[in-house]
C-alpha cells in the first residue's frame, strides 16, 4: 500500500470536489472532503475493478448511496480511469453534463445505479448481493468459481434514518449476505445541525440485531480501513457494517464539522482557506502522483481481468450449456413461452390467470427473480418448482421480502440493475403507494422490473377504503416511463404478461383484479398486436355509433 500516493489522491478528491461545486454554486462539498480517504483506498486497493472494461461481470459493484456527495464518485472515476474527463468535471451540475448534481445511471461508466433519495442505495446494494448469489449458485463449479464478487456501499447518517434502509437491512442481515459490505460515513451531521437534534440511535445495535456484523474505525486511517475490509470479507454468513467516524467538510478549516459544509458551494474565502491549510496550488488541481499511482493500477487491474477471462473460456469449453444459459441469461432477451390456453367463457380472475402465466414464464426463463411482500397467496406470485430463495438456498428463485414495500422493489432495482437475471415483485395495488420512490427509479433508470399489483379497484369491496385503490391508476400513469397495463381477462392478462417480458427499457405494471371476470370474444382478429398500441376494438357496432364507451381492465366486461 502506497500512503503517500493514497494521500495525494485524498487531496485531489476534495480539491476537485470543493472547486466543482464552487464552480456550479450549488452542490455537497461535506461528504466529497469528509471521505475522500476511503475513496482514495476503495478504488486503488479494495475494489476488484477495470474501467477499461466497466461491464465486466465478475467486477466488484460500488454503490454510493449518499448520492448528494456525487463529485466524491465523479472525482474517482476521472482519477481511476473511466470517460470521465476534467472538463466534465468543470461542468459539473449543468445542463447536458454527464456529471449531474446526483449519479445517473447510465451516463457514466462506472456508475452502477442512479442514487440521490436516501436510502435507495443501500437497499439497491442488497439486490445487487441477491443477484451475485444467485448467479453463483447457478454458474459456479468446484474448479471455476465465475461469479464471485462483492458489493459495496456508502451510506451517511440521511441513509440510515430513512425507512426503506431499515427494511432492506433487516432483509440482508436475514438473509446473510456475507458480500455486502456498507461503510457508514458517521459524521453525526446533516442540514439541519447535528444529528442530536433527531437521531441518538444506537447504529451499531441496531445493526447487530438486524444479524450484521458490526466494525468501527477511523476514516482516515488506511491501515484501518484495509484491516477493516478483509475482516469483513472473513465473515461469510453476514453483511458488515463498517462505521467510519468523520469529520464532514474535512480540509474547509472554518466550515468542517459544521452543518453550513454539507450542502452549500463554500464561498470563495473558504475554497482558498482551504487550499491553503491543504498545499492546493490552483482551481481544479490533479496531483501529479495520483494520476502516476492510477496509472501504475491499470495492468494490475488488466491482469486480474485477464485471469477471470481466462477462467471463462476454460469453464466455457468445460460446460458449453451452463455457456449457452450464460450467454442468454445476460442478453437481457426473454425466451418464448407456451401460454396456457383460456377460453372464451371462462370465469377466472386476472390475478389468477397471471399466476398460470406466471409458472409457464418462470419455466421458460430460469433468470426470472422476485416475490412478494407477504402476499404470495393474495398476489397469486406462488412459484412451486423453482425453490425459495435463502442462505442456504441461494439458488431459489422465489424470494420472501417480508413486509417490506418499499425495500422489496428497491431490491428488486438492484436485482435487476446487476446483470443476468429479470426481476419481479409483487403486492397490492392500493400498497404501491408504499414502493413509489423505488418504481420511480426504475423508470428513470429503464429498468424492466415487474410490478404484479393485484386487489384494483373497489372490488376489494370488504377491506374498505384503506385497501380501495381510487387514485392510483392515475398516479401511476402519470410517471414517466412506467407502463401500466390493466387487462380485462385472462387472455389479455397472458398478453400483458408478453409485453412486460418483451420490454427492455423501462418497468410494466401489471394491474390485476381479485375478483372474477369472464374471457370475452375478441372482435378484432389482430388484437394480440393491435393491444400493443394500447388499445383496441373490443365489440364493433352494427352501425354508425351514437357513443363510444372506452373502459379498461374489470370494467370492460361492464361495459360489453
Amino acid at each position: 500500500m502506497n500512503k503517500t500516493a493514497l494521500e495525494k489522491v485524498s487531496l485531489t478528491v476534495r480539491a476537485l470536489s470543493m472547486d466543482a461545486i464552487q464552480k456550479a454554486n450549488s452542490g455537497h462539498p461535506g461528504l466529497p472532503l469528509g471521505a475522500a480517504e476511503l475513496g482514495a483506498i476503495l478504488y486503488g486497493e479494495i475494489l476488484r475493478h477495470d474501467p477499461e472494461d466497466p461491464q465486466w461481470a465478475d467486477r466488484d459493484r460500488f454503490v454510493l448511496s449518499a448520492g448528494h456527495g456525487s463529485m466524491f464518485l465523479y472525482s474517482l472515476l476521472h482519477l481511476s480511469g473511466y470517460p470521465v474527463s476534467l472538463e466534465d468535471i468543470k461542468n459539473f451540475r449543468q445542463v447536458g453534463s454527464v456529471c449531474a448534481g446526483h449519479p445517473e445511471y447510465g451516463s457514466i461508466p462506472g456508475i452502477e445505479t442512479t442514487t440521490g433519495p436516501l436510502g435507495q442505495g443501500i437497499a439497491t446494494a442488497v439486490g445487487m448481493a441477491i443477484a451475485e448469489t444467485q448467479l453463483a449458485a447457478r454458474f459456479n463449479t468446484a474448479k471455476y468459481p465465475l461469479v464471485n464478487h462483492y458489493t459495496y456501499t456508502l451510506a451517511g447518517d440521511g441513509c440510515l434514518q430513512e425507512g426503506v434502509a431499515a427494511e432492506a437491512s433487516s432483509l440482508a442481515g436475514h438473509l446473510g449476505l456475507g458480500k455486502l459490505i456498507a461503510f457508514y460515513d458517521s459524521n453525526k451531521i446533516t442540514i439541519d445541525g447535528s444529528t442530536d437534534l433527531s437521531f441518538t440511535d444506537d447504529v451499531a445495535k441496531r445493526y447487530e440485531a438486524y444479524g450484521w456484523q458490526v466494525l468501527k474505525g477511523s476514516m482516515y486511517n488506511f491501515e484501518e480501513i484495509a484491516r477493516l475490509v478483509a475482516e469483513a470479507k472473513g465473515e461469510t454468513k453476514k453483511p458488515s457494517l463498517i462505521i467510519l467516524e468523520s469529520i464532514i467538510g474535512k480540509g474547509a478549516p472554518n466550515k468542517q464539522g459544521t452543518s453550513g459544509v454539507h450542502g452549500s458551494p463554500l464561498g470563495p474565502e473558504e475554497v482558498s482557506a482551504a487550499r491553503k491549510q491543504l498545499g492546493i496550488p490552483g482551481d481544479f488541481y490533479v496531483a501529479p502522483e495520483a494520476v502516476a499511482y492510477f496509472t501504475a493500477k491499470k495492468a494490475e487491474w488488466k491482469k486480474t481481468r485477464q485471469a477471470w477471462l481466462d477462467h471463462f473460456a476454460a469453464w466455457s469449453k468445460e460446460n458449453p450449456e451452463k455457456r449457452k444459459e450464460w450467454d442468454l441469461f445476460f442478453s437481457g432477451q426473454a425466451v418464448p413461452v407456451a401460454l396456457p390456453p383460456f377460453a372464451v367463457g371462462d370465469k377466472i380472475a386476472t390475478r389468477t390467470a397471471s399466476n398460470k402465466v406466471l409458472v409457464a414464464v418462470a419455466k421458460a426463463n430460469a433468470n426470472l427473480v422476485g416475490g412478494s411482500a407477504d402476499l404470495q397467496g393474495p398476489n397469486a406470485v406462488a412459484l412451486p418448482d423453482v425453490g425459495v430463495y435463502s442462505s442456504s438456498n441461494p439458488g431459489g428463485r422465489y424470494i420472501h421480502f417480508g413486509i417490506r414495500e418499499h425495500a422489496m422493489a428497491a431490491i428488486s432495482n438492484g436485482i435487476q440493475l446487476h446483470g443476468g437475471l429479470r426481476a419481479f415483485c409483487a403486492t397490492f395495488l392500493v400498497f404501491a403507494d408504499y414502493l413509489r420512490p423505488a418504481l420511480r427509479l426504475s423508470a428513470l433508470m429503464g429498468q424492466p422490473v415487474v410490478y404484479v399489483l393485484t386487489h384494483d379497484s373497489i372490488f376489494i369491496g370488504e377491506d374498505g377504503p384503506t385497501h380501495q385503490p381510487i387514485e392510483h391508476l392515475a398516479s401511476l400513469r402519470a410517471m414517466p416511463k412506467v407502463r401500466l397495463l390493466r387487462p380485462a381477462d385472462a387472455e389479455e392478462t397472458a398478453e400483458a404478461w408478453m409485453m412486460a417480458m418483451e420490454r427492455t427499457d423501462g418497468p410494466t405494471a401489471l394491474i390485476l383484479t381479485r375478483q372474477n371476470v369472464t374471457v370475452f370474444p375478441k372482435a378484432d382478429a389482430d388484437w394480440k398486436n393491435t393491444i400493443r398500441t394500447g388499445a383496441y376494438i373490443a365489440k364493433k357496432p352494427q352501425g354508425k355509433p351514437d357513443v363510444v364507451v372506452i373502459a379498461t381492465g374489470s370494467e370492460v366486461s361492464m361495459a360489453l
